[in-house]
């Protein structure tokens, strides 16, 4: 930040701020993305437009720049930090406006599987990409799933395993959706280190995801089909 440290935000116009926002966001710097925000808010601007232009903006550069290997794990989980903090402030004011919602994800690591830090960079991400997202955390059974998508009126379920000895049971929980006559209700998205497309096709997902950024893009795509189908329909 040492280039930024005499950057006072107020002084700035929309356009430059939104661009030192981006700025700020890369960097991981939450208190600086937090004013952004009510800067942005007291000068008029709809949430909707603050979230979208400002802080999805800001992630997709970072997204592309992890999904290249410019940036790492550590820089991502620091640029999702900071679009949190904003996110935080947008929240209870995108509820009240009623804006139009990307989409809403479950996500959980599965039974037997503890290990998450994959799993919240997907969330991070898909939050930053304008998602919905209700984390379920580690070791969760199908029941677990099923019950969150029910409860929640999710649009997608996202599964991960970094075991070899778990990434079965992601099986079990798609046939149980099936056998609860709910499948076609979801979409469904599987990733973790030791998974691949021809597992996620065997076991009947619609996607495997190789990484977050790839997860955030695929959500998009799918999303935009479902939506697509619904109006077509």
């Amino acid at each position: 930040m040492s280039d930024d440290d005499d950057i006072i935000l107020a002084d700035l116009d929309d356009e430059e701020l939104v661009a030192q926002m981006y700025d700020d966001l890369y960097d991981g710097l939450k208190e600086e993305i937090e004013e952004g925000v009510n800067i942005l808010l007291a000068r008029g601007w709809e949430p909707y437009d603050v979230l979208t232009k400002a802080l999805v903006g800001g992630m997709t550069i970072v997204g592309n720049d992890f999904r290249d290997g410019i940036l790492f794990v550590p820089e991502v989980l620091l640029a999702a930090g900071a679009m949190k903090g904003g996110m935080a402030i947008l929240k209870p004011l995108l509820a009240e406006t009623g804006a139009p919602r990307v989409g809403k994800m479950v996500i959980g690591t599965v039974k037997g599987d503890i290990h998450d830090i994959g799993k919240n960079l997907v969330a991070m991400m898909m939050e930053g990409a304008g998602f919905e997202v209700v984390d379920l955390g580690i070791n969760n059974a199908a029941d677990k799933y099923l019950d969150a998508l029910r409860t929640e009126g999710a649009d997608i379920l996202g599964m991960s395993a970094l075991l070899t000895t778990t990434m079965p049971y992601m099986k079990v929980v798609i046939d149980t959706l099936i056998a609860e006559g709910m499948r076609d209700d979801y979409i469904v998205l599987v990733g973790g280190a030791p998974l691949n497309e021809e597992f996620g096709r065997a076991i009947g997902a619609d996607a495997y995801c190789r990484d977050a950024a790839v997860a955030v893009e695929t959500a998009k795509e799918w999303m935009a089909r479902k939506h697509n189908q619904m109006t077509a329909g």
